[in-house]
Parts: structure tokens; sequence; C-alpha cells
């Protein structure tokens, strides 16, 4: 499977594990590293969010998880091969599993987010097998530190389910991205970042094409340190 190459990385793919999508690279380009540190990416597929976090945070140290061993692989071969190996790893673990004696200033992940179906096409990276929100949103309130920030994308039908999990769980909805495909278009995603502590939230809105098959000036501003545009 071709390699997805960027302008500082390169991201070697493989058909087990899901590839570079528009939902990793908005996160990537998007979640606030303001003032993360220490950060933990959960299902990291092929490193793709690591990797861009890396490269906005040139002082960062990031964990990168997941369930897949092939991801794992992938992943890491990724990271070593890039300009900032020496600050990231990625580990083969379950996130329900996983226990460690420090906290994040910042936990960022594409979850899955379809229910279990027939379907066999990148199982774990998709549906709600191994990880539901449920799961996810526990698991972090506990690793997050008091002011660290808890960031996802999800579709935006999910999105006040997510919020009221994440409340039963003392987070709190502190920055909401609405992500619209095309102008004009229906609501498709939203980044969501919570916190442990109450402030105001934040909404935007962001757009992705202002015509089919062409990018918005705001998706070209904000990749422009990352993809090879065409000229």
């Amino acid at each position: 499977m071709k390699d997805f190459v960027f302008q500082q990385f390169a991201i070697q793919q493989s058909k087990e594990v899901f590839r570079v999508g528009t939902d990793g690279v908005l996160l990537g380009a998007l979640v606030n590293l303001q003032n993360a540190q220490n950060i933990l990416e959960v299902g990291t597929g092929t490193g793709l969010i690591s990797l861009m976090m890396a490269q906005r945070n040139s002082s960062a140290k990031i964990l990168a998880l997941d369930i897949n061993e092939e991801a794992v692989g992938v992943s890491q071969t990724n990271f070593n091969n890039s300009p900032f190996n020496e600050r990231l790893t990625s580990q083969l673990i379950d996130y329900k599993e996983f226990n460690i004696n420090i906290q994040f200033d910042l936990i960022a992940c594409n979850p899955p987010y379809f229910e279990e179906n027939a379907s066999s096409k990148d199982v774990f990276a998709r549906q709600k097998v191994m990880l539901d929100f449920n799961d996810l949103i526990e698991k972090s309130a506990q690793l997050i530190t008091n002011n660290g920030l808890f960031s996802v994308i999800i579709p935006s039908q999910d999105a006040d389910d997510f919020i009221e999990i994440s409340e039963k769980f003392d987070l709190h909805l502190v920055r909401k991205i609405n992500i619209f495909g095309i102008e004009g278009g229906v609501l498709k995603r939203n980044i969501l970042e919570f916190s442990k502590t109450k402030i105001n939230c934040k909404i935007l809105d962001f757009i992705i094409e202002k015509s089919p098959r062409k990018y918005s000036d705001q998706y070209l501003e904000l990749t422009k340190e990352f993809h090879i545009f065409k000229k």
C-alpha cells in the first residue's frame, strides 16, 4: 500500500490498519496543544495524529496506544522514520487495561463510532467492539491532570450523548468545533474538548470544502504545514 507523504514525515500504511483520513488530519491539526507536554493518544492506527501533534509541539512527549498489533508495528515504524522519533512511543495494550502512575496533560482520540456489525473492515478502529464511549471517557477521566484536556473527533449525531456521558465523569465541555464537509452543507463531525475545570465553552465552525473537491481557505490555512498541495 502506498505511503502517504506529508511535508515533514511519511505514513506507511497497511491493509490491516485504518488508513490516513480527514478526521485524523483535522484532530491532529486542531487539538489544543498549548500546555501539553505529556500526551497520550488512544487508538493510534498509523500514528498520524501523534506525528502531527509532535510536529506542532516541539517539546511534547507522546505515548500512542493501540489494541491492534499490526497498528503498533506500523505506527512505531512511522515514528522511527520521523524527525520526532525520540519523543514518540507506540504501545500494544487494551486501553481499558492501561494502568500507569502518571497523568497526562492531553488525551487525544479518534474513537471507533459504529455500533458492532457484520462488516469485517477495520473492526477495532471503526466499531465499538473493544472500546465504547463510556469506557473511553471513564478511563480518560482517570488519566488527565486537573488542568488537562481530553479531545476527540466524532460524528455530530453522537455529540450530545458523548457530552452527557462525560459530565457523569466530571469532564466538562470547554471547546466544540462544528465541522462541515462543504460550505452550506450539513454538520458532519465535532471535535469536542473536555476539562475537569468548568469554563465557558468556545464554539467554532470549520468548513473543509468551499465547493466540491476545492478546499476552503480555512482548511488550506490549517494544513499548510502538513499537506503537500499540488501547484
